[in-house]
């Protein structure tokens, strides 16, 4: 029997990474469907309860503890082990979230082992006994499907393409030893700095306001805080008001920003380009407002508001704080 990898990052807690429980259900599927092993890896100071939060989804991980991963980059030093263990396991592939530090292991491992890799799958079948994976490019305006001309390599994830869901039975944790393979330097970490009074990371918002160029400057995003705030919300926007420093970049979503999946996704001014539409289009329900009757976002939002952004919101900003008073 085969097997597929999935390689569990550590979340800025210290806990299992949230896109490492999508994964980690997306591969479970898969191998169902393959007939194939799903084994979880974990490498950390301290593996054990990672390790246990990744059995709620795999039915078996293997935890290696590693001090290092504590005080030096986690993907160089991830990449290793996953490098060494190649050395005697042959899984069918590999996979990892496409957040920052699964890109870095994917290039990491790819170098180390010479496996091929596939970035950024919207969706993984198994096919002719290899994995198809579905991507999207130029924007999204295209969808391809690609495989390994080797038969096995690394793929990562986008976030939110698949909903996190528990195993119906844990599986089973047991601790591996390994030796890093050679050739990556260390790489220290010196500082983590959390930006100031940031909520929970935007990708795992049930509730998005989101801004555009249509609010006119940082001014505007009063109206998009509140009414976030009202809702119980995140704060987000288009890459135009990033560009133009209204806003900060990890607020950005996009094809050059955050993938989000919330169940409601409020556009205010924001005109839908393909780049945005990238970013947000699996939302449960998107609710657009803005003066142009003809903005693209008109052909896929689930209710559009033609009107001014400004008016609106303070009118259902009202609303909301009268039932909630």
């Amino acid at each position: 029997m085969g097997a597929l990898w999935v390689v569990g990052e550590l979340g800025p807690e210290g806990g299992l990474a949230n896109i490492s429980m999508e994964v980690a259900t997306l591969v479970r599927d898969l191998a169902g469907s393959a007939g194939h092993a799903a084994i979880g890896v974990v490498i950390a100071p301290d593996p054990g309860p990672v390790a246990t939060e990744l059995a709620a989804y795999l039915p078996a991980v293997w935890a290696i503890t590693e001090p290092a991963a504590g005080d030096q980059a986690w993907s160089a030093v991830a990449a290793g082990h996953i490098a060494a263990l190649l050395a005697t396991e042959s899984p069918d592939a590999i996979f990892v979230g496409a957040g920052a530090d699964g890109r870095d292991l994917a290039g990491a491992v790819s170098a180390l082992t010479g496996l091929g890799v596939l970035v950024n799958a919207t969706g993984v079948s198994w096919v002719d006994g290899g994995p198809a994976v579905e991507m999207s490019i130029f924007g999204g305006k295209l969808q391809t499907t690609s495989g390994f001309t080797s038969g096995r390599g690394i793929i990562t994830i986008r976030p939110n393409v698949t909903t996190a869901s528990p195993a119906e039975t844990a599986g089973k944790v047991e601790s591996r030893s390994s030796a890093p393979a050679a050739g990556l330097p260390g790489v220290r970490v010196l500082d983590r700095v959390s930006e100031a009074g940031a909520a929970a990371p935007i990708e795992e918002a049930k509730i998005i306001i989101a801004g555009g160029r249509g609010v006119g400057g940082p001014d505007g995003f009063r109206i998009v805080g509140d009414l976030a705030e009202a809702l119980g919300g995140a704060v987000g926007a288009s890459r135009a008001a990033v560009d133009s420093g209204w806003i900060p970049y990890s607020q950005q979503i996009g094809q050059t920003g955050k993938i989000v999946k919330p169940e409601l996704y409020l556009a205010l001014g924001i005109s839908g380009a393909i780049q945005h539409k990238v970013g947000m289009r699996t939302s449960g329900a998107i609710v657009a407002v803005n003066r142009d009757a003809d903005a693209p976002i008109a052909d896929f939002a689930d209710l559009f508001i033609v009107g001014d952004l400004f008016e609106v919101g303070t009118a259902l900003l009202d609303l909301i704080r009268a039932r909630s008073g």
